[in-house]
Order: C-alpha cells, then sequence, then structure tokens
C-alpha cells in the first residue's frame, strides 16, 4: 500500500510500505476514505520535532473497517468509523476517567512501528476502545465527512481548550491563534454559550471563518497591543476564559495577560519552549487558572457527532484546500507557506 512518510525537513514523500493488517486479535485495519495535514506535523516538517527517515506520519483519518481480529466487538467489516488521534485500550483506569491520552498502551499514530494516518489504510491497535462508529448513510455526504473528520483532532481539541478555560453559558471568551484548532475553539466556545468571543488572529480569510463560526470581535494585534485591544473590549477586565492554540511563548504570555481576574485559560497549542511565558506570580496575583495539555478526543467525539448530525456544529470550513494522496507534498508545502489553512486528503 502507499502512505506518506517523512525523511527530513521539508522532505515529505509519498512510498510503498508495507499493508496495514490484524496482527493482533484487539485490531482492525481501516481503509482510509479522508484523512488530513495537521498544524502539529509541521513542527515535524520545519524540523523542529525529530522524526525518523522514512517515519510514517499524520494522526486524522476516517474510514471503512476492511479486517478485524476475533475479539474486536464494536465494529465490523463495511463499518465507517473515525479515529481520535491517539489510540486507547478504553479499559484502564485512564480510560474510565476520559483521559484516554494516558492510556498505558495507548499511542499515537505514526509513531515508530504504527501506521500513520495519512495512508491508504491504517492497523488500528485496540479497535473498540479507539473507533467510533459513524452512521453509513454519511459515506455519501461529503461536506458531513469533513465535518466528521474534523473531530479526530481539531474540534476536539478546541473544545477541549474550552472545557479547560471553563467556557460557560454568557461568558467572555478570548481565543489566542487563528489556525484550525484555534477556529473550532470559537465553535466550541459558541456552543458552550460564551456572550462574546474575540478572536486574536491577523489573516482576513481565517478571521472570516472564525466569524462565520460566532466570534463578535476581531483582533488582528499581537503583543502588548492585542492585549490593549481585548482590555479595551472588556470593560478593562479581559476575558472569563482565553484559549491558547498556538504553543509559543508570546501566545502563552498574551493568553495568560488577556485573561480576568479569576479567570482561566485553556492550553492546548503544542508547546514549544517549555514553560516560557508562564508567569506564575502574575497568575497567582490575579487568580487565574491554567489548564489544558493533550485533548482526550475519544472522551468528546460522541457528543460532538451528536451535534455535527443535527447540524448545530459544523466544522467543515476549516478545510480549505483538498489534495490527493499523490498531492500530499503540495499540502504540507501549501500548510508551512500558510497559504492553505488545513488540506484534506482524498483517496
Amino acid at each position: 500500500m502507499r502512505a506518506t512518510v517523512i525523511h527530513g525537513p521539508n522532505d515529505i514523500r509519498v512510498e510503498e510500505v508495507p499493508d496495514a493488517a490484524v496482527r493482533a486479535s484487539t485490531d482492525a485495519v481501516v481503509r482510509v476514505v479522508l484523512a488530513c495535514i495537521c498544524g502539529s506535523d509541521l513542527w515535524a516538517y520545519r524540523g523542529v520535532a525529530k522524526r525518523q527517515p522514512g517515519q510514517r506520519i499524520g494522526h486524522e483519518f476516517l474510514g471503512v473497517v476492511e479486517a478485524t481480529g476475533a475479539e474486536v466487538s464494536s465494529v465490523r467489516v463495511g463499518d465507517l468509523v473515525v479515529a481520535p488521534f491517539v489510540w486507547s485500550d478504553g479499559v484502564c483506569d485512564f480510560c474510565r476517567e476520559g483521559l484516554q491520552t494516558s492510556c498505558p498502551h495507548g499511542g499515537f499514530w505514526g509513531e515508530p512501528g504504527s501506521d500513520g494516518g495519512q495512508g491508504e489504510a491504517v492497523r488500528v491497535p485496540y479497535a473498540d476502545g479507539t473507533l467510533v462508529k459513524l452512521p453509513a448513510e454519511a459515506a455519501g455526504d461529503e461536506r458531513l465527512l469533513t465535518a466528521m473528520l474534523a473531530l479526530s483532532d481539531v474540534m476536539s481539541t478546541g473544545h477541549h481548550a474550552a472545557l479547560a478555560a471553563r467556557v460557560r453559558t454568557g461568558a467572555t471568551v478570548a481565543v489566542v491563534g487563528d489556525g484550525a484548532v484555534g477556529l473550532c475553539g470559537v465553535l466550541a466556545a459558541k456552543r458552550l454559550g460564551a456572550e462574546q468571543i474575540i478572536a486574536l488572529g491577523r489573516h482576513t480569510a481565517r478571521t472570516d471563518i472564525a466569524r462565520s463560526f460566532g466570534a463578535t470581535d476581531v483582533v488582528a494585534e499581537r503583543g502588548e497591543a492585542a492585549v490593549a485591544a481585548v482590555k479595551e473590549l472588556t470593560k478593562g477586565q479581559g476575558a472569563h476564559a482565553v484559549l491558547e492554540a498556538v504553543g509559543t511563548e508570546e501566545s502563552m504570555r498574551t493568553a495568560i495577560s488577556i485573561a480576568r481576574d479569576g479567570g482561566a485559560v485553556g492550553y492546548v497549542g503544542v508547546p514549544h519552549g517549555g514553560s516560557a511565558g508562564v508567569d506564575i506570580g502574575q497568575m497567582f496575583g490575579r487568580n487565574v487558572a491554567l489548564g489544558g495539555g493533550v485533548a482526550p478526543a475519544r472522551a468528546y467525539i460522541p457528543e460532538l457527532l451528536a451535534d455535527v448530525l443535527d447540524g448545530s456544529i459544523d466544522p467543515a470550513p476549516v478545510f480549505d484546500r483538498s489534495v490527493t494522496l499523490d498531492q500530499v507534498p503540495d499540502g504540507y508545502r501549501a500548510m508551512d507557506e500558510r497559504t492553505a489553512l488545513k488540506v484534506r486528503i482524498t483517496f
């Protein structure tokens, strides 16, 4: 079969790899129908996050079950399914508590020895604990499939940020970052009843999506100017809830600075630079809480799926370009150059 592999910085290739196959009784094999490129994949593409030459890449996909191990009971051959970006056994203490990202038997797609999501098929360990069955009739609805693909990572991650930031009905929310996760954070905040949603971003095509998702205000400034702009929009108080979806020192400093006293910051941007940007003294004096981390997407997909199916939310607009598997290297270049927001891969 063919799949995407990374050989080094700016070196993404589509190559022949061993066929995905059932290796354990709890495995399933999923033929991929849709996949995509994530902003976090760019850290490896740019050489910031290290990868082994020839390592598989990609962690967002949905598709059709082609084979199952003897112990798999929740899905059958022919089922349409979506996978969260981490597999998990579904039965350990962490999984039962809704923190599947800490499952001792879990892992990330594309780790050495595992299949990546950007290929023709994927071996899914612990299929019962990982895969979520989708309505069969959705197979012919391209927009609905695209919206459901977003649940594998970006929509679930935006929701995680909103929960960590304690978004509630009537709250003022600020979202730092205009990538796919930040935009989905806007959608998640709206879903949870936020009254004022301030999107921080400077790319008009992206902030237009933010407005369509529920943003009431847009702040294009950065740094101290952004802090001042948010304060002006919030009567000098700041936001009850701040969603940080970038992961840099500057974005974290901004997020903490624009939080209202007694507010909370939900961080989901993959951090680069350790704890830089987190001023505990500033947070202590103003009673600002900090929560977040890797989103346990498997815990959120069922409830978010229900809202996608009934039309309450539609994250599909974050995908602004489609490529075939052969064109995946072009998709990486487009996202790296910021000429694409999020690239969908069709098979």
